[in-house]
């Protein structure tokens, strides 16, 4: 079906028109700009705003789930704004990489020990869950299960890392991801990982992979057990239904459709259907690259995928790929200390200024033995993430809201968290399940309370 002219896309907080080109979207699935139906539906039982991750995993989860189940299914309606996975999902590193691990003492400290192992726990199992997945409905995805570096070039932070995981491994706390970690210290650092200046490193089980043929290949799926696919149908407002019974009705730029349950899978731009939203979830822009050589250079093989926690706090991923790419995303340091850059920005048309030549001769920079590799960039492209208030994704019913739910606000961190949290979600939907019954990390809960919290970790500082 033909894209949406530019009167479809509201201003604010919705997708923009004409995005970069992200590599994952260079190998476009039949279903990619397709609606089953001509005409928008008028009602249905579910409808699911977004195409990405969240919105393909529910609907997967709600049609695929229980197949053998003598249920009627629910009536599906998925609008999405542009074309399928043609956001987040579809732009970012095609990391699958459950690192919770750092954030472990903070959770703690916050919430308790139990609520950090659940995370620490349900991140760990998403590895095993996708390659279940994969496996299960032979999926082409360029599925890779393998190790990834945690890099460490600041002394302090390396000391820091290292004390908490000596002590919570001795501890037996969030035993799954601790004895999965292995700690290098700064004497064979760069040998083992093979990264200039690296003080310290940890090495972990993660997987990487091809997340918009993952994703196309689900929805298919979803489609052939009755999902009603509606690309380049931006939902534009919400309201309860003039029909009542707990109804709502979502206006579209192809007219309003009316459901019985309403799930958000609107990540970045959910503040544009939910106001309430508009300080916890802010559209916070990214960038990422991929990097080729020449066919006729050598350089050391790259086997594992990587983080780079550089200087002033610089954060940069890699990912290599089957065909010798390699993926590679971050950046923060040209453009993350001034907010006009990325911050409340949802422009994934355009490249981020300061940082459009950071990746050139990146290989060279960081990499033993890449010197004289001739790797240089060969394609760019930027991303919106969906960055929260309190560093913690929003999932469940919305209060005030009876019969929506939301999942988003995963902090560029989406790959190990989105599955099982849909898998929950569906749950809640198909089987009347409360939050608290269903298996979602307790902290990930949308509440009043963090609504109306003041708490703001993300916004500009105001100046005195």
């Amino acid at each position: 079906m033909g894209s949406p002219d530019s009167s479809s896309f509201a201003s604010g907080t919705f997708p923009h028109k004409n995005p970069t080109l992200p590599f994952w979207r260079t190998q476009l699935h039949e279903l990619d700009d397709h609606r089953s139906t001509e005409e928008l539906p008028e009602s249905c039982d579910i409808l699911i705003i977004g195409g990405g991750y969240a919105g393909i995993a529910a609907a997967y989860h709600l049609l695929c789930g229980h197949e053998s189940s003598n249920n009627p299914r629910p009536s599906i309606v998925l609008a999405e704004a542009r074309q399928a996975c043609s956001g987040a999902t579809g732009r970012n590193g095609g990391h699958l990489r459950p690192a919770v691990y750092p954030r472990i003492p903070s959770y703690t400290k916050q919430f308790g020990l139990e609520a950090a192992v659940e995370v620490a726990d349900f991140e760990f199992d998403h590895v095993p869950a996708i390659a279940a997945l994969v496996e299960k409905e032979k999926i082409d995805c360029d599925f890779t299960l393998t190790k990834s570096f945690d890099i460490y070039t600041d002394k302090v932070q390396a000391e820091t890392a290292k004390k908490y995981y000596d002590e919570f491994k001795a501890a037996g706390i969030a035993k799954s991801t601790m004895d999965d970690l292995i700690w290098t210290d700064a004497e064979h650092a760069e040998e083992v990982s093979g990264v200039k200046g690296c003080i310290g490193c940890f090495s972990f089980t993660a997987a990487h992979l091809w997340p918009y043929k993952l994703m196309l290949h689900l929805l298919q799926r979803a489609g052939s057990n009755g999902l009603i696919l509606q690309t380049n149908t931006p939902v534009t407002s919400i309201s309860p239904s003039t029909f009542g019974l707990g109804r709502c009705t979502a206006t579209t730029s192809r007219g309003p459709i009316t459901a019985t349950k309403v799930i958000f899978a609107t990540n970045a731009y959910t503040a544009g259907l939910l106001p309430e939203y508009a300080t916890k979830i802010v559209p916070s822009k990214g960038i990422c690259c991929r990097i080729v050589t020449p066919p006729s250079t050598t350089h050391p093989p790259l086997t594992n995928t990587y983080v780079l926690r550089l200087p002033k706090g610089g954060f940069d991923y890699l990912v290599p790929r089957k065909d010798g790419s390699i993926i590679v995303g971050g950046a923060r340091t040209t453009f993350f200390n001034d907010h006009r850059n990325w911050y409340n920005n949802t422009d994934d048309s355009t490249l981020i200024a300061s940082a459009a030549s950071y990746f050139d001769n990146y290989m060279q920079t960081y990499f033993h033995g890449w010197e004289d590799s001739g790797a240089r960039v060969d394609q760019t492209w930027t991303g919106i993430l969906g960055y929260t208030s309190d560093e913690l994704p929003s999932v469940g019913e919305v209060p005030g809201r009876d019969g929506c739910f939301i999942a988003a606000g995963f902090e560029g961190h989406g790959m190990p968290v989105i599955w099982l949290v849909m898998k929950g979600i569906a749950e809640m939907v198909a089987m009347g399940k409360r939050f608290e019954e269903v298996r979602i990390p307790r902290i990930y809960k949308t509440t009043r309370e963090r609504l109306e919290s003041e708490v703001d970790l993300l916004a500009p500082k105001k100046k005195v």
